[in-house]
């Protein structure tokens, strides 16, 4: 007997049927086109016949849309970190990201002066508002604060010696060192002191002819107590400039702004740094400032105009989408009575918790119809600035929480959603805290949950 001839349709019937028109708007005619022949094939390998050209066809489109997803897609935080690193850091005011979109749409003047027709310098549309909110006599900006730092002492100590405390030689996340970043800056690291104790005399013992110049360090993502000692930066700006040198200070994360004025810890600002005698100051921009990421340097002119002309600048350079958000954001700390209004970052940190527990309160109802046999409550928990910023201070927060076993399930549940839902595991519950899930979020928020595939 003859075998059995496929019943499956050709790619060209495919290709042909009206439920095909949708997708060869969306995808395109290769891209259908290969997805349909490679379906056939598989059925062809295993024997699956009869199916008809609308299962096919849907089949295909659930390929399609798995295969063109975004890679990057908006989160819903609930891990309790609101400056998270690898969730994207600070989110921006929307009018920050409106700019930015605007710039990368088409032609901006960023290095084109349009007073006087000639080229210009793409750092001028921030720079002025930099110098006007730190006190600093110039400033620029690179792509990221380890840029920032690498730049600086590549400018000022190429081949030299930096003494920096032990205490200092952080490592923050991705394995980011500050002992390797000197290391490809081109400069000699020369620790000093202890792990807990750093004198004056120390750098005043480790200044000589090979000496580049002083480095400072904020201890950003870390804190060492108890039986400490540390020479502050006026301090240590004395010491520098007795012996003709620059006093470098990385403050990481760097708020433009005294954050004690809504309730949270004080951080160090980079006006506070430079009135201190700091020569240059760097500090990151999508941290607690608020905006896009972003190495910023600010500080003497003499210091920035070395830095400007050094060839690695180029290579560190923003582009005018980030530039155009940060002009917003920075323009944005004008008007500090304002701030936490305008500020998405601000805002979330200084959330009551109060208002986080009602949130909390309206979402938790979906989370026990959804699983009714597990134990689903509202606690207190404690959230984080994160980013390296004020690493030991907690911020009183509301959590719904999930107990039980296999929560790997229910998270896993949750990260394939349309927008996914991040929490964290600890203490055998799953934890998602309210702090970032914002009112005007909520109502999608519940409603992807509650209309979501049930697969746990």
């Amino acid at each position: 007997m003859a075998e059995q001839t496929s019943p499956l349709p050709s790619v060209d019937s495919l290709l042909r049927a009206p439920e095909s028109r949708v997708l060869l708007a969306q995808f395109g005619r290769t891209a259908l086109t290969a997805t349909v022949r490679a379906l056939l094939a598989a059925r062809r390998d295993a024997r699956a016949f009869g199916v008809g050209v609308p299962d096919l066809l849907a089949e295909a489109a659930d390929h399609l849309a798995i295969r063109f997803a975004r890679s990057q897609r908006p989160v819903f935080n609930m891990t309790g970190t609101v400056l998270h690193t690898n969730l994207g850091r600070a989110p921006m005011p929307r009018e920050a990201a409106h700019a930015a979109a605007e710039a990368m749409l088409g032609a901006t003047n960023l290095e084109y002066d349009l007073a006087t027709g000639q080229r210009g310098e793409r750092d001028d549309h921030v720079s002025g508002l930099l110098c006007e909110l730190t006190g600093a006599e110039a400033a620029t900006v690179v792509n990221n604060n380890a840029a920032a730092v690498m730049l600086v002492l590549n400018t000022l100590a190429l081949g030299k010696e930096v003494p920096v405390s032990r205490g200092e030689l952080i490592e923050i996340g991705g394995a980011f060192r500050v002992p390797d970043i000197m290391a490809r800056s081109g400069v000699i690291l020369k620790e000093v002191g202890t792990t807990n104790r750093t004198h004056p005399s120390d750098y005043q013992g480790a200044i000589g002819a090979a000496t580049g110049a002083l480095m400072r360090v904020h201890q950003a993502n870390y804190a060492i107590v108890g039986f400490t000692a540390m020479v502050q930066t006026e301090a240590l700006s004395k010491i520098a400039h007795e012996a003709g040198l620059p006093l470098v200070e990385d403050l990481g994360s760097g708020s433009l702004v005294d954050l004690e004025r809504w309730g949270l810890p004080h951080e160090p600002t980079p006006r506070e740094s430079l009135a201190a005698g700091a020569d240059v100051v760097t500090f990151s921009g999508d941290k607690l400032l608020g905006g896009p990421q972003a190495g910023l340097i600010v500080g003497h002119k003499s210091v920035i105009t070395a830095i400007n002309r050094n060839p690695l600048k180029r290579a560190m350079r923003v582009d005018k989408g980030r530039l155009a958000a940060l002009e917003v954001v920075l323009g944005l700390y004008r008007d500090p009575d304002r701030l936490a209004d305008r500020m998405p970052a601000l805002r979330l940190l200084t959330r009551s918790r109060s208002d986080i527990e009602s949130t909390a309160e309206r979402i938790c109802p979906v989370f026990m119809g959804r699983w009714p046999e597990r134990d689903v409550d509202i606690r207190p928990c404690g959230s984080q600035i994160g980013s390296g910023a004020l690493p030991v201070d907690q911020l009183p927060s509301v959590a719904v929480t999930i107990g039980g076993s296999a929560l790997e399930n229910i998270r896993n549940f949750l990260h394939a959603l349309p927008k996914p839902v991040i929490g964290r595991i600890a203490g055998g519950r799953l934890i998602l805290d309210c702090r970032c899930l914002e009112r005007a979020d909520e109502a999608a928020f519940i409603a992807q949950i509650a209309q979501a595939a049930d697969t746990v």
